[in-house]
């Protein structure tokens, strides 16, 4: 896939992925995922259907990536949303939104009955697109979280 808008494209083409945007982000300006170890990129490259945001069309110039999303998923019933982010020179401008509703309709996560994410901080975005905070009142859901996780592992 490969869609425009404004100057900006979003692609679910790996190669064009560049993993120093990505790990740079990840590691020094998320709170999820400091410290993450490089070699850590590419493994989760492989498993997940990601989403590239680019500023200009990355099949014809040297790739800019300026925003990044990925879903592990089946394919068929489960979904997560993962490493959301757009660079903070590149945001204000409807990116986020603009790649969410290309995730929500892309072909992969329209069959899927669960589809979940974490967040701390972006609440407001995820329920336009249809997501709620769980209410756990009916036991259902459960999860391990291992928060810093990579600086527990880097200190050792």
């Amino acid at each position: 896939m490969l869609v425009e808008k404004e100057g900006y494209f979003i692609s679910t083409n790996k190669e064009l992925l560049n993993r120093e945007v990505i790990y740079d982000f990840l590691d020094k300006d998320s709170y999820w995922a400091n410290e993450i170890p490089f070699e850590y990129i590419e493994r989760f490259i492989k498993g997940s259907f990601c989403f590239g945001v680019y500023k200009g069309n990355p099949e014809e110039n040297e790739p800019n990536q300026v925003g990044f999303a990925r879903v592990v998923t089946d394919g068929v019933t489960f979904a997560y949303l993962a490493d959301v982010f757009i660079l903070p020179d590149h945001r204000k401008k409807g990116l986020s939104k603009w790649l969410m509703e290309q995730i929500m309709n892309d072909e992969n996560v329209s069959t899927v009955r669960t589809f979940m994410l974490g967040t701390r901080d972006a609440h407001d975005l995820y329920r336009k697109y249809g997501f709620e905070v769980i209410d756990n009142s009916k036991n259902r859901f459960m999860a391990i979280l291992k928060d810093n996780l990579y600086k527990k592992m880097k200190s050792k």
